[in-house]
C-alpha cells in the first residue's frame, strides 16, 4: 500500500512514470554503456590495430547491422562474421585506413575513429539507431622496445646514432690584443697585428684538437680570387712568418679545442680597394693523438731561423721548409669520420657553421688611409718620375740662364756709360 501510494504521489508531482522510474540514457555521439563488458575494446599490437565492437553497441538490446561499421576516415569494412556472432571485428594494420600518428615527449600516438553510420533496413525509410562516432586510440612508449623480440646484433642503438651524427661548431674570430674578448672594429693601420683566434665547440663530443690546415687573404670573399697571399700553408705552416713580419702561432694553446695566431696585416700593392679577406680551413684530431705533419701548428722564428711547433716534437715542422707535407689540400680527420660528409662555407665576420670540418671566412679588414696613400702611389711609375725629374731640371736651368743673361747685360751697361760729344761754339 506504502509503494503505490508513493508512485500516485510521485506521478502527480513530477508528471510521469519515467521520472519516477529513471531509465539509462545514451549520449547522442559516443556511448559507453554501463555494463560488465565494453561495447568497444581495442588491442594495440606491434604492429596493428584489432577492434572489437560488440553488436549490442547501445545496450539496448537492438542489435547493430555489422554493414552500418567502417573504421577511419578511408572507411574501412570490418571482417566478415557469423550471423550468430555477437561481435563485430577489425584487423587493420596501425597506418591504414588514414590513422594518424603523433610525436609526444613520451608516446608515438596512433588515432582513428569508428563509425556506426545506421542504413534503412529494406523499403523502410526510418531509422530506429542513432549514428555514433568513437575515437581510438593507441599509445606506444618511446624509451623502450615495444617489441618482445630480440633486437637484432645489426642494429645501431640510436644512443650511438645521434652521437655519430653530432656536429661541431667551428668559428673564427678577430680579437683584441689581450685576447680577452672579441675586437669591435676591423679597422687597422698598416703596421698593426691582427689577432685571429680559431675554436670549436665540442659540446658533449669527445676532447678534440683545433687546427688551422690552410689560410689565405684576398680582396674578396672568394678565396680562389686573384691576387692572393698564402699565410698558412702546408697543413699547418704560418708561411707568412718567413717574410718581412712577426706572424706566429700563439704558445701554448689556451685550451686544446682553441687555437690563436698573429698575422701582421698587409695591403696588396697593385691594387686601390683598402680592405682584405682572410679565410681559413680548420679541422680536428683527437685530444690525445700526437700532432704529425699533416695536423700541426708550426711558426718561423726568425732569430734562430727554425720552424717551432705549438706541441710536439720539431722534427713534424721540418717539411714546412721543403714546402711538401703530404697531399695538397687533404687532411686526415678523424677515424670515425673518414666516411662522413665534408662541407665547406665561407661566413662573414661574426657567422659560425656547424660541420667536421670548416673554411670560414673573416673579414673585411679595413685599413685607414691606405687607399688616398696608394692612389698617389699609384699615379707615379719609376719611368715617370724619372721624366718628370728631368723636365723640373730643364726649367729650373732655363730659368737660372736667363736670370743669368739679364744680370750680364745689366752689368755691362753700368761699366760702359755712353758719351755724347759735346757741341762747339762758333
Amino acid at each position: 500500500m506504502g509503494l503505490s501510494y508513493g508512485i500516485f504521489i510521485c506521478f502527480l508531482l513530477l508528471g510521469g512514470m519515467e521520472l519516477c522510474c529513471p531509465q539509462t540514457i545514451w549520449p547522442t555521439e559516443t556511448y559507453y554503456p554501463l555494463t560488465s563488458r565494453p561495447p568497444v575494446m581495442v588491442d594495440c599490437l606491434e604492429s596493428q590495430l584489432v577492434v572489437t565492437v560488440s553488436k549490442d553497441l547501445f545496450g539496448t538490446g537492438k542489435l547493430i547491422r555489422p554493414a552500418d561499421l567502417t573504421l577511419g576516415p578511408e572507411n574501412c569494412e570490418p571482417l566478415v562474421s557469423m550471423d550468430t556472432d555477437d561481435v563485430v571485428r577489425f584487423e587493420v594494420g596501425l597506418h591504414e585506413c588514414g590513422s594518424r600518428v603523433q610525436v609526444t615527449d613520451n608516446a608515438l600516438v596512433y588515432s582513428t575513429f569508428l563509425i556506426h553510420s545506421p542504413r534503412p533496413a529494406g523499403n523502410l525509410s526510418i531509422l530506429r539507431t542513432n549514428r555514433a562516432e568513437v575515437p581510438i586510440e593507441c599509445h606506444y612508449p618511446r624509451h623502450s622496445n615495444v617489441s618482445s623480440q630480440a633486437i637484432l646484433p645489426t642494429w645501431v642503438p640510436f644512443r650511438t646514432t645521434m652521437l655519430f651524427e653530432e656536429k661541431l661548431v667551428f668559428s673564427l674570430r678577430l680579437m683584441e690584443e689581450d685576447w680577452g674578448s672579441e675586437k669591435q672594429s676591423p679597422t687597422f693601420q698598416l703596421g698593426d697585428i691582427a689577432h685571429l683566434q680559431a675554436e670549436v665547440h665540442t659540446g658533449s663530443h669527445m676532447p678534440l684538437r683545433l687546427f688551422v690546415d690552410h689560410c689565405v687573404a684576398t680582396l674578396t670573399p672568394d678565396r680562389n680570387a686573384f691576387p692572393h697571399h698564402k699565410i698558412v700553408d702546408f697543413h699547418g705552416c704560418l708561411v707568412d712568418g718567413l717574410y718581412n713580419s712577426s706572424s706566429a702561432f700563439k704558445a701554448p694553446r689556451p685550451r686544446p679545442e682553441t687555437l690563436q695566431f698573429t698575422v701582421d696585416v698587409f695591403h696588396f700593392a697593385k691594387d686601390s680597394r683598402n680592405t682584405i679577406y682572410i679565410t681559413c680551413h680548420l679541422k680536428v684530431t683527437p685530444a690525445d693523438r700526437v700532432p704529425d705533419q699533416l695536423n700541426k701548428a708550426c711558426s718561423f722564428i726568425k732569430s734562430t731561423k727554425r720552424w717551432y711547433p705549438v706541441e710536439g716534437s720539431a722534427d713534424i715542422c721540418r717539411c714546412c721548409n721543403k714546402g711538401s707535407c703530404g697531399l695538397p689540400g687533404r687532411s686526415r680527420r678523424l677515424s670515425h669520420l673518414e666516411r662522413g660528409w665534408r662541407k665547406s662555407v665561407s661566413h662573414t665576420r661574426n657567422r659560425r657553421h656547424v660541420t667536421e670540418e670548416a673554411e670560414i671566412t673573416v673579414g673585411p679588414l679595413i685599413f685607414l688611409g691606405k687607399a688616398s696613400d696608394h692612389g698617389i702611389e699609384g699615379s707615379t711609375s719609376p719611368h715617370t718620375s724619372v721624366m718628370l725629374g728631368l723636365g723640373l731640371a730643364t726649367v729650373v736651368s732655363l730659368t737660372l740662364a736667363t736670370i743669368v743673361l739679364v744680370l750680364a747685360k745689366r752689368h755691362r751697361t753700368a761699366s760702359h756709360p755712353v758719351i755724347c760729344p759735346a757741341s762747339v761754339s762758333q
